[in-house]
């Protein structure tokens, strides 16, 4: 069965706006284990419900979404935001 992990989007360390802020990402567990490719070496697996990445306003769409196809969830709250406030002038003691 299907299984679907539901996260908070972080905001990434390079962005400075709030433009994707409080989004939710519901991604698909791998089913299958990656193999490698005899061939060429890279790894692999038959599974493509790991390349689906979906986004959601509000956490309660995201789970009805799950409900509705009758898939299994986790959810994964975002880490705390922790601000350290400094001066400039601190880096240089």
């Amino acid at each position: 069965m299907t299984i679907a992990r539901i996260s908070e989007l972080d905001r990434r360390t390079t962005q400075s706006g709030r433009a994707n802020n409080g989004l939710w990402l519901l991604e698909f567990e791998r089913e299958q284990a990656l193999r490698p490719d005899p061939l060429t070496g890279w790894n692999g697996s038959g599974d493509t419900n790991t390349q689906v990445r979906i986004t959601f306003k509000t956490k309660d769409e995201a789970i009805a979404f799950c409900e509705k196809r009758g898939l299994q969830y986790h959810l994964i709250p975002a880490a705390p935001l922790k601000m350290k406030l400094q001066a400039y002038a601190d880096n240089f003691r």
